[in-house]
């Protein structure tokens, strides 16, 4: 089954259970899907989807930082609940340690040893491991091992 698929029936779901959550965070997504099947022109690739659904978290990833720093935890919870229902669909992302030694035999590998290398380590893990490590985790881990 299609990624869109699985969600168009989990949105039919949650509309039938009255799981406002999921419903109104499924809606939104479908409808970047949408807006990016109509700017590309051509039906979405599960790969299209996902990529929509990860920006949708790191959207929200930023909206917590924001609504925290002002003081509103309760916009920031309704932000975390919606982060709970996308991360069913995204793959699981590797733990600080396992990217740590990810990054650290990527290193190793290209032969880097300069901080100012760190784009083409950059380019090279995320690249190979797309959707499966924190791009932010990977930078600040690289930073500390190309000091």
């Amino acid at each position: 089954m299609a990624l869109i698929d699985q969600l168009n029936d989990d949105l039919k779901a949650a509309m039938k259970a009255k799981d406002t959550v999921t419903r109104d965070t499924l809606r939104m997504v479908l409808t970047l899907t949408k807006n990016q099947r109509i700017e590309l022109g051509r039906e979405l690739e599960d790969a299209d989807v996902m990529a929509c659904l990860q920006r949708s978290v790191k959207t929200r990833r930023d909206s917590i930082e924001q609504y925290e720093k002002a003081g509103r935890d309760e916009l920031a919870a309704i932000e975390k609940g919606e982060i709970a229902v996308l991360d069913r669909y995204l793959p699981k992302l590797l733990s600080e340690d396992e990217t740590r030694a990810l990054v650290s035999a990527k290193i190793a590998e290209l032969g880097l040893t300069q901080k100012r290398e760190l784009g083409q380590l950059m380019k090279a893990v995320l690249g190979e491991h797309q959707g499966t490590v924190d791009g932010k985790l990977v930078s600040r881990l690289a930073g500390e091992q190309l000091a």
